[in-house]
């Protein structure tokens, strides 16, 4: 089994507020905010993006998330990193975190365990 495409981008901020207005003004539509500088916000059908705010000590990232229907059945193929195995997260999905060979790490969702 294969990741199903693109599910989310992850964008970490200084600046929580403008950033989602920066979206918003691109047309996005605010899901939810969590009360805690992040949230998430989607434009019709496709993935969503999840702001979260880093304090400015910290370089903000990006990642993209891929999705995967069925932990059990994924295998990395040859040339796929693992960086950490599924692991549970504090938002009931499971993440693996693999390298791509210009040392890029993605994030892969797949739903929780039941």
């Amino acid at each position: 089994m294969t990741t199903e495409g693109i599910e989310a981008v992850f964008l970490e901020t200084h600046n929580w507020g403008k950033a989602a207005k920066f979206f918003q003004g691109l047309g996005y539509e605010l899901e939810f905010s969590t009360g805690h500088n992040s949230g998430q916000l989607r434009n019709g059908d496709g993935p969503f993006v999840f702001i979260a705010e880093v304090p400015k000590t910290r370089e903000p990232g990006m990642r993209l998330v891929l999705r995967v229907p069925d932990e059990d059945a994924f295998r990395p193929a040859d040339g796929v990193e693992v960086v950490t195995p599924f692991e549970d997260t504090h938002y009931g999905t499971r993440e693996m975190t693999v390298r791509d060979p210009d040392g890029r790490e993605w994030t892969l969702s797949a739903p929780a365990r039941q």
